[in-house]
């Protein structure tokens, strides 16, 4: 808590802001259109002073953190991080990560720049780099892509970057670790992983370090392309390939061609089509496609080969989308082709001519399954309805899955009410949730709470849970009393996640408007008014039962409501009292210091 509450106080929210759209400062704020819909009148209002943001528009609000993890796709540790970075601001070691631990990534981070750095020289300046330039040309990979992608070379040698290092005096501990030397099989002595390889250096998404390497062989050896091992700073199942360079395209374009190794996003981001990433040259995982949803886009284009693996790993694609929620098309490539062929034979053109005819994600799973099937035969149709449907029930959302159900219907030509009463699948609904409103003392006690850290604590002394059962922000003021036996500040983040969206809107909207210094008189006079309101709503319900008791004949079930009553009343009526009293001691004073 410590280190966000000085990420609060060091960030600028106009500064981050200012990533996304133009502010202009409009009286004690500054204003824009909003980053998170499309809009002609600036809508988007943050607060400095406040650090918070609103959009009156699409109701989008909140601080700092959730800016960015709303608009980067960020967890809340992400962006914790990414900000400690931003403003030099150190982190405390994780308590899962022993000093040791964090201290290994920050060598293995540097280890794998010195190797970037090692394998771009011998591109350049050595006389195998100069064939593996002419190979790269050969393959029309210009110059420029060359340096945007920082391709390099590694020696055909067994300790080519071994004595690079040596010579630096890492320990081979370390190089081992970081994936780039492996140890002899007599287990005495090491030697290079990637040999006489054109190096593609990986790269994290979201810090842009180098991270691992992945190598295309010039001399035929086996692999053809060899990648780096998971190591402290890299898990190949988690990144994708291409993402530091085609992030904000993906993001313009709202969509990402999905492609397979580092050859194929090359010869598409050389020939203009810079929405693309790849799968690091291994099976596609559910982080991968996490990833890419999350951050970037829930648009995926699936180009593989044009053979049976490449349907295979489309398959795989298709299913991990449904999956996770993602929409998906798959690009159907003739036989025998790749991406990387399309467009140095025919051009980036015909390439995107064959993405524009792609195929929906269900319409290629249906052909995958009734490839090699008679459809005329009633059992291979319900057979493959069922096999699709095993697919289609991963689909988080109920209304697609629906609509899917009927497409598979009329595609096989099989009764869609048959086919849905068979496998039972439930209607789901969404329901539109209705805007919130608050009443002026909640909504000014919320104001106050969440801005005045002496206030609030006086608040929570002397509130009760009756105060603020059901009102609308009863969610928010179970979360602050919580924080309050805590001793902790309110998260925003965390309102974000446990309270409804319509709800947290209202809240930063109410947390954004100009109010004035708050006391604790006014503070006392809110708790009051709520009080006031919750008295009589108890006595709505107690009159309400008695009415149902009366029908009902329980007439020996009324007295002890009535005593009830009675209470609320008094309660009422002093409530009313001292208020009244207050507001004449207000009065004096004011005619005493106008006298």
């Amino acid at each position: 808590m410590e280190v966000i509450d000085q990420i609060r106080h060091t960030a600028n929210i106009i500064e981050i802001a200012s990533q996304y759209t133009t502010l202009k400062r409009s009286g004690r704020r500054h204003v824009g259109l909003c980053p998170f819909h499309s809009e002609k009148s600036p809508s988007f209002f943050v607060d400095d002073d406040k650090q918070l943001y609103h959009c009156f528009g699409c109701g989008a609000g909140g601080d700092i953190f959730t800016l960015l993890m709303e608009k980067e796709k960020f967890s809340f540790p992400e962006t914790v991080q990414y900000l400690a970075e931003k403003y030099n601001i150190p982190l405390p070691e994780q308590k899962q990560f022993s000093p040791q631990y964090q201290s290994l990534k920050e060598n293995i981070y540097k280890i794998t720049e010195d190797a970037l750095a090692f394998f771009k020289k011998n591109l350049f300046n050595t006389t195998e780099g100069q064939k593996a330039q002419d190979y790269l040309k050969k393959r029309s990979v210009s110059p420029e892509m060359t340096q945007k992608l920082k391709l390099g070379y590694a020696l055909n040698s067994w300790d080519g970057l071994l004595s690079f290092f040596r010579r630096k005096q890492v320990s081979l501990g370390l190089l081992e670790q970081a994936g780039l030397i492996l140890r002899r099989q007599n287990k005495e002595g090491y030697y290079d992983r990637f040999r006489g390889r054109i190096i593609f250096p990986i790269f994290n998404d979201r810090t842009g370090k180098v991270v691992a390497f992945g190598g295309r062989s010039l001399f035929d050896e086996e692999p053809k392309y060899l990648n780096s091992p998971d190591t402290p700073i890299y898990s190949k199942g988690n990144l994708l390939y291409g993402l530091n360079f085609s992030r904000e395209d993906i993001r313009s374009k709202d969509e990402l061609i999905l492609v397979e190794g580092y050859t194929d996003y090359l010869a598409l981001y050389q020939a203009g089509i810079t929405h693309t990433a790849a799968s690091l040259g291994t099976s596609l995982t559910p982080q991968q496609i996490d990833l890419a949803r999350r951050r970037y886009t829930s648009k995926i284009i699936a180009c593989y080969d044009g053979d049976t693996a490449g349907h295979k790993a489309a398959f795989r694609a298709v299913s991990l989308c449904f999956e996770q929620g993602a929409e998906i098309r798959v690009v159907n490539l003739p036989q025998g082709s790749d991406p990387d062929s399309i467009i140095t034979k025919k051009g980036p053109e015909k390439f995107m001519a064959f993405v524009q005819d792609s195929s929906s994600g269900l319409k290629f799973l249906i052909d995958y399954y009734a490839q090699g099937k008679s459809l005329i035969s009633p059992e291979e149709k319900a057979r493959v309805a069922r096999e699709v449907f095993n697919e289609i029930k991963k689909i988080p959302d109920a209304i697609v899955r629906s609509e899917y159900l009927k497409i598979i219907s009329e595609q096989l030509d099989i009764d869609e009410m048959e086919f849905r009463k068979t496998i039972r699948q439930k209607k789901e609904t969404q329901k539109r949730t209705a805007p919130i409103f608050f009443f002026e003392a909640e909504r000014r006690l919320l104001q106050i709470i969440f801005h005045d850290d002496r206030l609030a604590a006086e608040a929570f002394k002397a509130i009760h849970v009756d105060d603020y059962q059901g009102l609308t922000s009863e969610p928010i003021f179970t979360l602050f009393a919580g924080y309050f036996k805590m001793r902790k500040k309110p998260d925003f983040h965390e309102f974000k996640q446990k309270i409804e969206a319509p709800l947290f809107s209202s809240l930063s909207q109410a947390l954004l408007e100009t109010t004035p210094s708050p006391s604790l008189e006014e503070m006392q006079d809110c708790l009051s008014a709520l009080r006031q309101y919750s008295l009589s709503q108890q006595l709505k319900r107690l009159k309400s039962q008695i009415v149902n008791m009366k029908k009902k004949g329980e007439q020996e079930k009324i007295a002890p409501l009535l005593n009830k009553i009675m209470d609320i009343n008094k309660n009422l009526y002093e409530l009313s009292r001292q208020s009244h009293i207050e507001g004449i001691k207000k009065k004096d004073m004011h005619a005493e210091i106008k006298h």
